[in-house]
């Protein structure tokens, strides 16, 4: 009697091993299969952000480009003439009375620095020097360059 009580019970134990077994395979199937949906939202998140940084940066390129073609159409259209005799006469002196007017605030400045070092007690060598800066001399390198180089390149172009 204990042998088929045993055998019983044995015999029901391997007929629920392969279901308690099988149930552990799905719930582990579960856990997988949630996990790979997490990786996979995962990695969508991640494409959607480089998407959103790849459209930001095209954006940006075409803001660029339409930024460098409205430069570019503004400095080609400076200094074409209009047909209006006295807008065309004007336009042509706004540059030039510009560059005199702060050249003479320049020179204003320096001959005041100058008058100020002199009155102060230094001497003509000291006041020229209290003047005249490294910076005075980098702007001036400045001009001067773009002045007469402008004049060379101006030559070579055809």
């Amino acid at each position: 009697m204990i042998e088929t009580l045993l055998g019983g019970l044995l015999g029901g134990a391997f007929r629920l091993a392969p279901e308690v077994l099988k149930w552990f395979d799905r719930q582990g199937e579960r856990e997988h299969e949630l996990a790979m949906q997490d990786k996979a939202l995962e990695f969508e998140k991640l494409r959607g952000a480089q998407r959103m940084s790849e459209i930001g940066a095209a954006a940006d390129g075409a803001w660029n480009t339409g930024a460098i073609e409205t430069l570019r159409d503004a400095v080609r259209t400076q200094g074409e003439k209009i047909g209006v005799a006295w807008a065309d006469a004007l336009s042509s002196t706004v540059r030039p009375v510009i560059t005199y007017w702060f050249m003479a605030l320049y020179c204003a400045a320096k001959t005041a620095a100058f008058v100020g070092a002199m009155s102060g007690g230094a001497d003509w060598g000291a006041a020229i020097l209290h003047a005249w800066t490294e910076a005075d001399q980098a702007l001036w390198a400045g001009v001067l360059n773009f002045w007469f180089l402008g004049r060379v390149f101006d030559r070579v172009r055809p």
